[in-house]
């Protein structure tokens, strides 16, 4: 098994984009706060989605795709943007779109 997900810029905004990716995520969601920058990481599978950014944050404030890549200082893994959510997977394999 793999850690992945993503770095994010820590700001207002990121702390509501990880608990979407809390409550989006299967499994255990490790959160390291580095003051500057947030990494989440989950075992092989990390995911957010526009449904859950439109509940914490209002519709249409963080897009997918393109709003979560934009606070990415890094990430870990393999990214797999989809028109309605973003993941982090470790196999490359799997970033392959249905």
């Amino acid at each position: 098994m793999t850690k992945v997900g993503p770095v994010l810029r820590n700001n207002e905004e990121t702390k509501a984009i990880v608990e979407g990716i809390k409550k989006d995520t299967d499994g255990e969601v490790e959160v390291i706060d580095r003051r500057a920058y947030i990494r989440v990481e989950s075992e092989d599978h990390c995911v957010i989605t526009q449904d859950t950014l439109d509940e914490l944050l209002g519709v249409g404030a963080v897009e997918v795709p393109g709003g979560i890549e934009e606070k990415l200082s890094s990430f870990k893994g393999y990214i797999k943007p989809q028109s309605d959510k973003v993941e982090f997977v470790s196999d490359v394999a799997d970033t392959k779109i249905d």
